[in-house]
């Protein structure tokens, strides 16, 4: 498992959970769609990594870095 941060720009994941340690990501990412088992491809990364643009359920959402970080993903072939 790995979390989105590290996934790059066409990559496709499915999320798994939320980093323990992060609790104030988790209410935030679930109210954008990000549930554990929703597929997502990433669009496009920054050049510096911050933000990260993803594609879920139909919507494009941006996530700043620390939030791509709480989140906890398998990559999708």
């Amino acid at each position: 498992m790995t979390t989105l941060r590290d996934m790059k720009s066409g990559d496709h994941g499915r999320v798994q959970g939320f980093d323990a340690g992060a609790p104030s990501y988790r209410r935030k990412l679930l109210s954008m769609g990000l549930t554990p088992g929703a597929e997502f491809q990433v669009i496009r990364v920054a050049p510096l990594g911050d933000p990260v643009e993803v594609r879920v359920r139909g919507c494009s959402i941006s996530l700043r870095k620390d939030e791509a970080a709480a989140l906890l993903v398998e990559g999708l072939s």
